[in-house]
């Protein structure tokens, strides 16, 4: 396995999924009552889960046909985590880049724990996790069954 594509994909797949898969959620209607399931937000995530799955599919490509689903555990888990850390990133270079100060972002960095301990980020984990071991186990079952003899 080579760990560069082991992490770039992800990376790759968690620009488009926060760009262009948001883009084309916002295409639909937004609750004017809010809450916490609009079609929007349902949209975006059924639309991630496609995606992320398209990136497991990429990325196992490769992969020993033996190990597909622990290949595919691994690769959403640094999914998770690419997203985790550009979050990370992005917030304190954010904050550098609006006031100029590394004192600020210093001051910023004990709420981002907290940030993470939301049920959104529960669903980062499940749209990353969940297609890559459903991916791996597709192909790996696929592999496994033998095809008839013409």
């Amino acid at each position: 396995m080579k760990i560069e594509r082991l992490i770039l994909i992800p990376f790759f797949g968690n620009y488009l999924i926060n760009n262009v898969v948001a883009a084309i959620a916002a295409l639909f209607p937004a609750s004017e009552t809010g809450g916490l399931l609009t079609v929007q937000y349902i949209m975006f995530v059924v639309l991630a889960l496609v995606a992320s799955g398209l990136f497991a599919w990429w990325y196992l490509g490769d992969a020993p046909r033996a190990m597909l689903m622990k290949w595919g555990a691994i690769f959403g888990v640094v999914g998770f985590a690419v997203s985790v850390a550009t979050t990370f990133v992005s917030g304190v270079a954010g904050v550098i880049l609006q006031t100029g100060s590394i004192a600020q972002a210093v001051s910023v960095l004990p709420r981002f724990v907290p940030f993470l301990w939301n049920w959104s980020t529960l669903v980062v984990l499940a749209y990353w996790v969940i297609p890559a071991v459903l991916v791996g186990w597709y192909v790996q079952n696929k592999m496994k069954t033998p095809s008839p003899m013409m």
